[in-house]
């Protein structure tokens, strides 16, 4: 069950909020349409619900608001737009990934696609599918966590009408099973069809909340639609024989040559057009939209007149025809306007609602729960709504009702298993794979080049290294990695969808550091045996011998790789960009040594001599089981230029994401 109260979105600027003061209930067991134009703020609307957006107002699922429910993901399927998954991955990998993220079995992925119907289609890759395929995965990703409730934004929007029926047969199987649903649309005939109760809105504010039997009955009527070259002289007899027959008949002309006729029959239609040689280029039965501002049933016009009060300050009725259109009644013939203008306004103490509509107390219940309550029955102050006195007495004017509690947008859970959820987003893509052998290839013809050449040392030999290069390729290929393991979170937000924003968590974080330093330890040593075999096939074994100081070599090695692919990471998640990240790696050995070398070798007064030996004298001395070689390695890896300058750039990074991270949580 779900229960919105008072959501109301922050209004930018002098334009009138998108939601405003929208009051509603979704049962459970049944399907719930929220039903409004383009612009009238259903999308608004779901997004206060999910706390995606910032605002005012609460909503309840199965009693608890969604941040104080542990998984939201087990308790809310959303659906928002397309699926947010890279386009080279495929159907199976992407619902595996998910799986991760929502702590499921990865069995799960197999039988959400069997219900979907996308079995045969597992392998296929999520940028080839079609419209259709493309909803059935989105709610195979809705369905995959086995939620109670669903919350779907447009659903059918671009299905054909075969696709929507399957659709929405699988979202009242869901209902029937006792589950919750809600889903937008901007069409009345799919509100109408598909679900048990349908909410309107209009420009933000809830205008109607109905059974869907009762909104078919006062929304929707049969009509016929005729296009004809001579819409006006069809328009003109079809009122003439209405007044001869004394039959109640509406006329409506939209454009220049489309008529929709209500209250009569195809046959009739037909046959007045053959007795006057009228050509029909169109004659078909329609169910036509009597949403809001479309107009009044015949006979309704008297009924809507006898109910309007006096008195009624702010608001406004709805007209009875669009712009001035042409309506036939029975045998009078009047504009729009002039039809709006006729309406009487007896005395009465009916309460109105917000749009001139008379408000049932059903109604009024529904459309503010929270004032009537705040208010003990009076009427909120501004609202429009004028109760009237039969006695005269004035009456004191009610407190104002307090203002809903604010909406703040949550932040995103990190993934339940972080490092399989990473692991799986990596190897689920070729790009990895390509950007790993793409180093593999330049590294080796850059080696096999600089041994043509000369004067390079065995250690940048081995490494595919030039001195006129700030850093060798497999440094920048560990960088572009690190930086997409991030950036595609940002690109591709899979973890963001529906969420928030993408997660900042120290889980998520650790997860892409362990797998982005695996993967750069195994770039490393890769590009170190690739171009010492080439180097040996080429030239022989003269080149290949391994470095006296192996062991340092190798650290300060696989130290300067790793902390590229790290700081690829850092600056990805910091800056939301595979670009930055790329950016942040390269600007260590370009802008960050020369400052570092610039800052040492300036002028003082005391220098600090002697220090690495005064260092090993205090520390390294107490180290038991030799451990002061491998310490004293590590020193001087991190006193190389270009070693202190990426220690410097990934603790300044790391500050600035435990800085990032700690502000999303403030909020």
């Amino acid at each position: 069950m779900i229960q919105a109260f008072g959501l109301t979105s922050i209004s930018r600027k002098d334009l009138p909020p998108a939601v405003d003061d929208v009051s509603f209930e979704a049962l459970a067991g049944r399907v719930t349409a929220l039903l409004g134009a383009t612009g009238a703020g259903k999308t608004s609307a779901l997004r206060l619900m999910l706390e995606l957006q910032q605002g005012r107002g609460i909503t309840y699922f199965r009693g608890r608001p969604l941040h104080r429910i542990a998984h939201p993901s087990r308790e809310v399927g959303v659906l928002m737009g397309d699926v947010p998954g890279h386009p080279a991955r495929t159907v199976r990998g992407h619902l595996r990934m998910l799986c991760a993220a929502a702590g499921v079995p990865v069995r799960r992925a197999d039988e959400v696609l069997e219900v979907v119907g996308l079995v045969s289609l597992r392998d296929e890759r999520l940028g080839t599918l079609s419209r259709g395929m493309d909803r059935r995965l989105g709610l195979a990703c809705v369905l995959l966590s086995d939620p109670h409730t669903l919350v779907l934004d447009d659903p059918a929007d671009g299905l054909s009408g075969r696709e929507s029926q399957w659709l929405h047969g699988m979202l009242r199987a869901h209902a029937a099973q006792g589950g919750t649903v809600l889903f937008t649309t901007a069409e009345p005939k799919e509100a109408a069809r598909a679900a048990d109760r349908v909410v309107t809105l209009e420009q933000g504010r809830l205008v109607a909340d109905q059974e869907a039997v009762e909104f078919a009955r006062t929304r929707l009527r049969p009509r016929v639609a005729v296009r004809t070259p001579h819409a006006t002289r069809l328009a003109a007899l079809l009122a003439k024989e209405a007044r001869t027959a004394r039959r109640s008949v509406e006329v409506v002309q939209e454009g220049g040559n489309r008529l929709y006729v209500y209250g009569s029959t195809c046959a009739d239609i037909g046959e007045t057009a053959f007795r006057h040689g009228v050509l029909v280029h169109q004659l078909a039965d329609e169910t036509g939209d009597m949403g809001p501002g479309a107009g009044l049933l015949p006979g309704e016009a008297a009924r809507a007149a006898a109910a309007t009060p006096t008195g009624v300050t702010g608001s406004k009725p709805c007209d009875l025809l669009d712009g001035g259109e042409t309506e036939v009644v029975g045998t009078e013939t009047r504009s729009g306007q002039e039809a709006h203008d006729g309406l009487e306004s007896p005395s009465g103490s009916e309460v109105r609602g917000d749009r001139g509509a008379p408000a049932s107390p059903k109604a009024r219940d529904e459309q503010a729960p929270h004032r009537s309550r705040a208010s003990h029955g009076g009427p909120a102050a501004g609202s429009g709504r004028v109760v009237s006195n039969p006695g005269g007495a004035s009456k004191a004017p009610a407190p104002l009702p307090p203002l809903p509690p604010p909406i703040s947008v949550r932040s995103a859970p990190s993934p339940l298993r972080p490092l399989r959820y990473e692991l799986r987003r990596a190897a689920g893509i070729g790009t990895g794979f390509l950007a790993g052998g793409a180093v593999l290839v330049v590294s080796a013809l850059t080696a096999v080049l600089l041994a043509r050449v000369g004067h390079t040392p065995q250690a940048r030999l081995l490494a595919a290294w030039p001195r006129e290069l700030p850093l060798p390729p497999a440094a920048l290929g560990a960088g572009l990695l690190g930086a997409l393991a991030f950036g595609d979170e940002f690109r591709h937000p899979a973890l963001a969808a529906d969420r928030g924003t993408v997660p900042r968590r120290l889980g998520l974080l650790t997860a892409k550091l362990v797998v982005a330093a695996a993967t750069a330890l195994l770039l490393a040593f890769l590009t170190l045996g690739c171009d010492a075999e080439v180097l040996y096939l080429v030239y022989g074994q003269e080149l290949t011998e391994v470095p006296a100081d192996w062991l340092a070599l190798g650290a300060s090695w696989f130290g300067l790789v790793v902390g590229c692919a790290w700081a690829g990471v850092l600056a990805a998640g910091i800056f939301r960009s595979t670009t930055a990240g790329l950016a942040a790696v390269v600007a260590v050995p370009v802008v960050v040594v020369p400052l570092v070398q610039k800052a040492l070798e300036g002028a003082s007064v005391r220098a600090a001599a002697g220090l690495p030996a005064r260092a090993r004298e205090v520390l390294l001395l107490q180290w038991p089981f030799g451990g002061e070689r491998y310490l004293a390695g590590a020193v001087r890896v991190i006193a190389q230029p270009v070693g202190g300058a990426l220690t410097l750039s990934l603790t300044a990074l790391l500050c600035a994401y435990l800085l990032t991270t700690l502000r999303s949580r403030v909020r």
